[in-house]
C-alpha cells in the first residue's frame, strides 16, 4: 500500500464560480489529452496517485494544500466530462455529502443509458466496499464525507473519498485503483493521504488483522445473546487506558438487532460481513474486542499514513525535491494541455504556471538533492 502525507487543513466556502468554470474546461482537455495519448485507464492510474491529483489540482488553479481540492477537482472532472462519455471512454458517479449516496444509481442509469459494455453490478459493488472499508473497516477517526468513482465503459474503476477530523480540523483522502486491487479487506487502498495521525485506529484491514478477520466472522455466526453477554461482561472489567478499541460508545442493546441479521446471514467472509447493511463502526469494533479479549486474537492498530509522499520542498522539508518524478508528472500534464483544444489565452495560462512550478522546485542541481 503506498501511504503518505499532505497538509490538507478543512477549509470552507467552494471555488468561485468565474475559477471552477475554467476548472472545469481545463480538466476536461487535460482529460481528453491523456486519454487520447495512453487510454482511459491511465486517466484511473494518474488520479489513484495522490501526487499526481495533488498536482492536477495546483495546475487548475486551486489551493494546493487546501482539503477542497479533492472536492473542487472531482466536481470539475465530472461536471467538464458530462456528455463525452463516447469521447473520453470515461464516466464519473459521486461527489460530497449526501451526492456521494447517489453513486449507485449513477452508475445504473449509465448502464440503462448503454454508456457500459458491462453489468453495473461489479461497479457499484466496488463502489460500496470502498465506502465500508473507509467507514468501518479502517477507523481512523476521519468520517468519510466525499465519495467520487471515476470508471471506464468495460468495467476499470478508481476511487477518490475523503474523510474529515473535527478534532484536528484535518482531513485525509483515499485512493483506490481496480487494477491494484486484490482483495477489497487486506490492503486495498492504492494511496492515503494525511497530514495529521489517526486517532484510536482499528485497522482491520492491514495484513496483521487477517486472524482477527477470521475470528469477527465467526463471532457474527453466534446468536445475538451469547455476543451480548461477552460485551456486558467486558463491560464490567477495567480496561487499559491507551486501548484503541473503547467500550464507552457502545451500547450491546442498540447491536442486538445488528448481531440478529449476522447470525442469520452466516457471512462466509469477513468481506460479505463488512458488506452487510446495517454492519458498521461500531458493531466491527464490538466483535474485534471480543475477539481480542475473549480469544486473545488483536487486530491491526496502525495507522496506514506512515511518511511524506508529496514531491518535497525547495528548502529540503520534508525532504529535498525528487526532480524525476516531478518532471514526470508535469511533462504528462504539459503534453495534456498542449493537445488541449483550448483559447490561448486559458492555455499560456496553464503553461506558465507549470513552467513556473517546475522552475521552483527545480533550481537544485539532482546531486545536491541527494546528499
Amino acid at each position: 500500500m503506498k501511504t503518505g502525507t499532505a497538509t490538507l487543513p478543512l477549509h470552507g466556502g467552494k471555488a468561485p464560480a468565474w475559477l471552477f468554470s475554467r476548472m472545469r474546461l481545463l480538466a476536461r482537455e487535460i482529460t481528453l489529452a491523456i486519454v487520447s495519448e495512453y487510454g482511459p485507464e491511465e486517466m484511473l492510474r494518474r488520479l489513484s496517485d495522490p501526487v499526481w491529483f495533488q498536482a492536477l489540482g495546483a495546475v487548475l488553479g486551486f489551493d494546493w494544500h487546501s482539503s477542497g481540492v479533492t472536492t473542487t477537482v472531482c466536481g470539475a472532472l465530472k461536471d467538464g466530462l458530462r456528455g463525452l462519455e463516447h469521447e473520453s471512454g470515461l464516466l464519473v458517479a459521486g461527489g460530497k455529502g449526501g451526492v456521494s449516496r447517489k453513486t449507485p444509481a449513477e452508475i445504473e442509469a449509465a448502464a440503462a443509458s448503454g454508456l457500459l459494455s458491462v453489468g453495473p453490478q461489479a461497479l457499484i459493488y466496488a463502489s460500496k466496499m470502498a465506502a465500508k472499508v473507509d467507514s468501518a473497516g479502517l477507523q481512523d477517526g476521519y468520517q468519510i464525507y466525499h465519495h467520487s468513482f471515476f470508471f471506464t465503459r468495460g468495467g476499470s474503476w478508481a476511487v477518490v473519498q475523503q474523510g474529515m477530523n473535527d478534532l484536528n480540523r484535518k482531513a485525509r483522502r483515499y485512493h483506490w485503483l481496480s487494477e491494484t486491487v486484490t482483495d477489497y479487506v487486506v490492503e486495498p487502498h492504492k494511496a492515503i493521504a494525511s497530514e495529521a495521525p489517526g486517532t484510536a485506529v482499528l485497522n482491520m484491514v492491514a495484513k496483521e488483522s487477517l486472524p482477527a478477520q477470521d475470528v469477527v466472522t465467526q463471532l457474527s455466526h453466534d446468536p445475538p445473546d451469547r455476543t451480548l453477554g461477552h460485551l456486558d461482561r467486558l463491560k464490567e472489567l477495567s480496561m487499559p487506558a491507551h486501548h484503541a478499541v473503547e467500550l464507552r460508545d457502545i451500547r450491546p442493546d442498540n447491536l442486538k438487532k445488528i448481531f440478529l441479521s449476522t447470525y442469520e446471514r452466516q457471512a462466509e467472509s469477513f468481506e460479505v460481513l463488512l458488506g452487510m447493511p446495517g454492519v458498521g463502526p461500531k458493531t466491527i469494533r464490538a466483535l474485534t474486542l471480543i475477539a481480542e479479549l475473549v480469544y486473545d486474537t488483536p487486530a491491526g492498530r496502525s495507522d496506514p499514513v506512515l511518511f511524506s509522499y508529496a514531491h518535497g520542498g525547495k528548502d529540503g522539508y520534508p525532504y529535498p525535491v525528487d526532480r524525476e518524478l516531478y518532471d514526470r508528472n508535469v511533462e504528462i500534464l504539459r503534453k495534456g494541455v498542449a493537445q488541449a483544444k483550448l483559447g490561448r489565452t486559458e492555455r499560456l495560462d496553464a503553461l506558465h504556471r507549470l513552467a513556473r512550478a517546475t522552475a521552483d522546485t527545480g533550481a537544485r542541481p539532482r546531486e545536491a538533492q541527494e546528499e
